[in-house]
């Protein structure tokens, strides 16, 4: 496994794409598939935050 040698980059990276799905959800008011699918998507980062935005906020 690769180690990271800076954990804040991928924190910034996780929240970004966090903040870009959040506001893709919200637009998909017309696009059930796609307001689903962004939804499933922040489940998933979800468990990115929960594993890696724990140890950020640590340091």
């Amino acid at each position: 496994m690769k180690n990271f040698s800076n954990l804040s980059v991928v924190n910034d990276k996780i929240l970004k794409i966090k903040q870009l799905l959040t506001e893709l959800e919200a637009e998909a008011e017309q696009f059930p598939a796609l307001s689903r699918n962004s939804k499933r998507a922040l489940a998933s980062i979800k468990m990115l935050e929960l594993n890696i935005s724990d140890i950020v906020a640590l340091e």
